[in-house]
């Protein structure tokens, strides 16, 4: 597949890491008593190991153009306990994000890793749905109160992300304006939590 994509291309000199199952398997989640191992294995396979066989694939071509780009998308769930397979696999793409970066900075590829707080997509309105029916709201009072202000469930800016918006960051991290920025952790979260990270 990436040789083909570098034949019709001209070349590799992008990639994106973005396959997951949100959230993660909920029989992958915990907690650890509940958790099948297949399940949470199949999780790590799909976002850990996929970046892993992705990056390793388009690494030869960025080498041999001197310039690449690499960006992770992880999840803020990285920061936070609770999730036994969402929280693991992306504080191991962070990992990974930075030892790529250490490797192959030498040769022009910066690699970077993007942490999406909740965010706008098309599977936005059934987590509404499930959220409003849990509240005995509607799902647009739910995502209100989510967002309110000192809510803990949203962010500094009390309102959620759009896909698009997260979008920007990596466009921005794929440019060559971002020579800086390597083996970096950059949140798109809206400001989501309190904690300080350094």
């Amino acid at each position: 597949m990436v040789a083909k994509a570098a034949q019709q291309l001209g070349g590799l000199h992008i990639l994106v890491n973005s396959g997951s199952a949100p959230g993660g398997s909920a029989t992958a989640t915990g907690p650890i008593e509940t958790v099948i191992d297949e399940d949470l294995l199949q999780d790590f396979n799909v976002k850990y190991v996929g970046a892993l066989r992705c990056s390793r694939a388009v690494i030869p071509f960025m080498k041999t153009a001197g310039w690449g780009r690499i960006i992770n998308i992880s999840g803020g769930n990285a920061r936070n306990a609770g999730n036994l397979s969402g929280g693991a696999r992306n504080a191991g793409l962070v990992h990974m994000t930075k030892t790529l970066a250490v490797q192959f900075g030498r040769h022009g590829i910066t690699v970077n890793c993007i942490h999406p707080g909740t965010t706008r997509t098309e599977r936005t309105p059934s987590l509404l749905a499930a959220r409003a029916a849990q509240l005995g709201v509607s799902p647009e009072e739910a995502e209100r109160q989510d967002f309110a202000p000192d809510s803990p469930r949203g962010n500094a800016i009390c309102r959620m992300v759009d896909a698009a918006e997260v979008a920007f960051v990596a466009v921005f991290l794929a440019s060559d304006k971002a020579w800086a920025v390597s083996g970096e952790l950059v949140a798109a979260s809206g400001g989501a939590g309190r904690s300080v990270d350094y």
